[in-house]
């Protein structure tokens, strides 16, 4: 099993490359992370930020077995993905977009239930097409026909950990007094910047073809 995983390390090492930069870069979930650790607490920010790794967990599992195979394969599925991922994205832009209209920094929201952001982290993610589309390709990146079980389950385990850990610092960090005080400072042209990040891939989603 040993000799398997250093055999196919550098396929392992190409597939979580990727899967960094894609964790990483600025899109709804680590957004929503970022804004939930500001605004209601590093504990709120932590549990919608597993959230987010289990639903990316599940579009995981479903690649590797090729659920998702038969979801490109039938365009009607994932329009109805699409659809219900563009809209939640409207609702985050809107709701962004009239916290930047105001003036005053609004009070701390109430903390939510560890289930309630669970859950919305969770179906968050696993409305969100991109991700489908991402999973397939990580594993078709990572994959040979002679790769062997272990390094599909490899390619499984190492990704939940890199979402996890990079949700997870997230959280942490967007909950810091230093960063809290400096989004105090730019929080209205940062709401209106997310309202526009949100709006744009509302449309981008909504009218883009499969």
């Amino acid at each position: 099993m040993l000799d398997e995983l250093i055999r196919h390390l550098p396929h392992l090492a190409l597939v979580y490359s990727a899967f960094i930069v894609a964790v990483a870069s600025p899109g709804p979930s680590n957004l929503v992370v970022m804004a939930t650790a500001m605004e209601r607490g590093r504990h709120a920010g932590m549990i919608l930020g597993l959230g987010v790794t289990a639903g990316s967990l599940t579009w995981g599992i479903l690649a590797a077995i090729g659920v998702t195979g038969l979801i490109v394969a039938h365009p009607e599925a994932l329009y109805a993905v699409k659809i219900v991922g563009g809209l939640y994205l409207l609702f985050l832009a809107w709701r962004s977009a009239r916290s930047a209209m105001r003036v005053e920094m609004p009070p701390p929201k109430a903390a939510v239930s560890g289930r309630r952001a669970f859950l919305r982290g969770y179906l968050m993610h696993l409305t969100n097409p991109k991700a489908i589309l991402s999973w397939t390709a990580i594993i078709a990146l990572g994959l040979r026909p002679d790769t062997p079980p272990v390094v599909l389950y490899a390619i499984i385990t190492g990704c939940m950990l890199i979402s996890l850990a990079i949700n997870q610092f997230y959280a942490v960090l967007f909950s810091t007094d230093s960063m809290i005080a400096g989004y105090r400072r730019v929080r209205r042209k940062a709401e209106a910047c997310i309202a526009a990040f949100f709006a744009f891939a509302s449309f981008k989603l909504l009218t883009s073809s499969l």
